[in-house]
């Protein structure tokens, strides 16, 4: 079968097929679809594209993102690559769980190493997790993400969104289970005894971060910071 190259309609004449539904919407657990559109381009994972209809074409190397690593000296670099044109495309990042949240003028935090997709009209930016040297030893470099779109986030598992908005009591995670929160939630630092020593995983003090306030916090049911430690190394 002849294999057209990236980009390149598939044969003359060729119509993208009309995007239906949402912006953004999952494929099964661990596969994004996304509606393209002339004008409304998106980042993605460089290397995330499994496939796409119609007419999809994508830099692997934007400015936008050229511009941004000056910032990434501590190794939180995002690989982005910015993808448009018109039809259906698929994204996935090994087999990870997507999940798909519609901003509407808010602002996220988010994990470097959740990111998947996002909109390109909306403002993002390297940024530091303040209060987190205290407990973790080192401070914690996220991805800002604001204005009014679509944003894919990928998990190890089937992730929770916790809204923090109900009554007064506080949300304490895990910052290793941590994916992403709402950048206007109040965020502070508690040392506990770590309970998994009970039971042979571990032993001594942990520390949680404590979110309080109007939003929500995305949750991963995985503590194990493998994967994000390689990928700051």
């Amino acid at each position: 079968m002849h294999q057209m190259p990236m980009g390149q309609p598939p044969f003359p004449g060729h119509a993208a097929p009309v995007p239906s539904g949402p912006r953004m919407e999952n494929h099964g657990s661990s596969m994004l679809k996304v509606a393209m559109m002339t004008g409304q381009d998106l980042f993605a994972r460089t290397g995330s594209m499994v496939a796409y209809e119609g007419y999809v074409q994508y830099d692997p190397n934007p400015p936008a993102v050229r511009q941004m690593a000056s910032q990434w000296l501590t190794g939180e670099g995002v690989p982005l690559m910015r993808c448009h044109g018109d039809g259906l495309l698929y994204l996935a990042d090994y087999g990870a769980d997507v999940v798909c949240l519609q901003l509407n003028g808010e602002s996220l935090s988010v994990n470097g190493t959740n990111v998947l997709a996002f909109d390109a009209q909306l403002q993002w930016g390297v940024e530091r997790v303040k209060g987190m040297a205290k407990f973790a030893g080192q401070g914690l470099f996220n991805v800002g993400i604001s204005g009014t779109g679509w944003v894919a986030l990928t998990s190890r598992g089937t992730p929770i969104v916790v809204d923090c908005g109900r009554g007064d009591d506080e949300t304490y995670v895990d910052p290793d289970a941590l994916v992403a929160w709402s950048s206007n939630l109040r965020m502070k630092g508690k040392r506990s005894f770590k309970a998994s020593s009970l039971i042979g995983r571990g032993s001594g003090e942990a520390y949680q971060l404590g979110f309080s306030g109007e939003g929500f916090v995305v949750v991963q049911p995985s503590e194990d910071s493998t994967d994000r430690l390689r990928a700051r190394g």
